[in-house]
């Protein structure tokens, strides 16, 4: 169970949470892969090898070596791409893709610890042009995610600057903790993937989520709670199954961010039509 509001008398509190199979019920990386063929950014070859590797990663079976083996063909797909279209491109596809695999769980859990005072963050290895759109329709306060290197040019290298993974997330909480004036050993955190052990046993109350398998024996070992999320639900279809009103500044944050997004993908169809005119 959460904790009560929090007393703002204390040092500040947080929720980190992962992305991938905690929040939403896929690889949010792979999840675009069919909208980045479609804009020409990849090969048909390229879309059934992300394909493949999707499948992988829900089985659960993707291990270290195999993120690695992962991470280093994501960078190299990735090498050559205009970072504004691939922008474009999440911001036009973001609520048809992701909104209806975002677990209504987690959903109610990044609700919950908002009323009770404290920041969300989210903490994932996919790269920031696709996790920060993520994290603000979710209403995250912070987002830390993998950072690609560009060019001149306006292009990704290839090479990665940052890579949210492992320890490094730990790494992050904890810096973000410093700067932030976060209590850990009163923050929450949720992953479903060992290799996140690091980042969880740094705050005061870690979960399991959908653990895979060493996980699962890890959180057993050290009681910390095992959570099932399984109910993938679109956030609009949410909203009157609110049990506490939400914070009127979050409500008008959402007001304006629907509006926001509505005049892009306006302008961005037009410009298409445009150009194909």
């Amino acid at each position: 169970m959460l904790k009560p509001v929090e007393n703002h008398s204390l040092p500040r509190t947080a929720a980190f949470f992962d992305l991938d199979k905690t929040v939403i019920a896929k690889s949010s990386t792979l999840t675009f892969s069919k909208s980045f063929y479609q804009g020409g950014l990849i090969n048909r070859r390229a879309v059934l090898r992300t394909a493949y590797a999707q499948f992988v990663f829900l089985a659960g079976g993707a291990d270290h070596d195999q993120m690695e083996r992962m991470r280093e063909y994501l960078s190299a797909l990735c090498r050559g791409w205009n970072v504004q279209l691939v922008k474009e491109i999440v911001a036009e596809t973001l609520h048809d893709l992701i909104d209806p695999i975002i677990y209504d769980e987690a959903a109610s859990l990044i609700e919950e610890h908002h009323i009770a005072g404290r920041d969300v963050v989210i903490v994932s290895t996919s790269g920031a042009e696709v996790v920060e759109p993520i994290g603000e329709l979710l209403g995250a306060d912070r987002v830390v995610a993998t950072r690609m290197v560009v060019g001149d040019d306006g292009c990704f290298t290839g090479e990665v600057e940052y890579y949210a993974y492992g320890p490094t997330k730990a790494e992050a909480v904890k810096e973000l903790a410093e700067s932030e004036g976060y209590d850990l050993s009163r923050c929450y955190a949720y992953s479903d993937s060992a290799t996140d052990v690091p980042m969880l046993e740094s705050v005061g109350h870690p979960h399991a989520v959908n653990p895979d398998r060493a996980l699962r024996r890890e959180a057993l070992a050290r009681g910390w709670p095992i959570l099932d999320f399984h109910r993938p639900v679109r956030l609009k279809q949410r909203i009157p199954t609110f049990s506490v009103p939400p914070r009127p500044a979050l409500v008008a944050a959402a007001a304006i961010g629907a509006a926001a997004a509505t005049a892009g993908l306006v302008w961005y169809a037009s410009r298409r039509r445009a150009a194909i005119a």
